[in-house]
């Protein structure tokens, strides 16, 4: 099964967001989506999550077109995890986790138990979702979206509100998911956490992809101060690269 567009582009108020984008994601690997502000990060993970149809060309899931598929059919196959993704309703942690699982029509109680000892959460389970901090919400809302066992995870931003410990356990989270054959795709500004822990990474510039490949050909030096704007360099061996500006 794969996940891709073909030659998307999308116009929003008359401003091309999107220019014949095209790509074809595989499971079984970690895709980060990089570039500076204003790329067309969240617009690309917003059309292949289905959230928003392309004014060209379409998102397609297993050989089928992914508005046409069903709302329940397509929430099996992709998570979505917004950026700062907001909750309607002071519930208790556990309980907005397991809204999860709405898509397969079961209580999910092992599924549940999981992601909680997964994303560090057995002391929140009880707490309302108002009483907790931006950074244990941001864990309670992936769980959310692990626990309806998607086969692409799609997360924009999932480490802004974390700290050291948990941006490393959850990255570990999103490798044994890959592992697993999940399709994991995730935006991050950081490109050290893209350099190290991405099988694969596409840069976006004006709407653009100017990069598709493993992350020491997309983030070369060269690419960074052609997108980014700063000169750079890596320092370190595979995996546990750093980047020194």
């Amino acid at each position: 099964m794969t996940l891709g567009t073909a030659k998307v582009s999308l116009l929003r108020e008359k401003l091309l967001v999107l220019n014949s984008v095209s790509v074809s994601l595989k499971p079984g690997e970690i895709t980060v989506i990089c570039g500076p502000n204003g790329a067309g990060k969240s617009t690309l993970l917003m059309v292949l999550a289905g959230l928003l149809v392309p004014t060209q060309g379409k998102t397609i899931i297993a050989n089928e077109d992914l508005k046409r598929m069903e709302p329940q059919a397509r929430a099996k196959q992709i998570g979505y995890l917004a950026q700062g993704g907001g909750v309607a309703w002071d519930v208790a942690v556990e309980n907005l986790i397991r809204l999860g699982r709405l898509p397969h029509g079961d209580l999910g109680e092992h599924e549940v138990e999981r992601v909680i000892q997964l994303l560090d959460l057995e002391h929140l389970r009880y707490r309302p979702i108002s009483k907790i901090s931006g950074g244990e919400r941001a864990r309670v809302l992936l769980a959310r979206v692990l626990v309806g066992e998607p086969k692409w995870v799609l997360a924009d931003e999932p480490m802004a509100a974390l700290d050291l410990s948990h941006q490393k356990s959850l990255l570990t989270s999103f490798r044994m998911a890959a592992d697993a054959g999940t399709g994991i795709v995730l935006i991050l500004h950081d490109l050290t956490l893209a350099m190290n822990y991405a099988d694969r990474v596409i840069v976006l510039k004006d709407g653009n992809v100017v990069a598709d490949a493993t992350p020491e050909s997309a983030l070369r030096p060269e690419n960074i101060a052609d997108v980014w704007g700063s000169d750079v360099r890596w320092v370190g061996r595979k995996g546990k690269r750093a980047l020194v500006v």
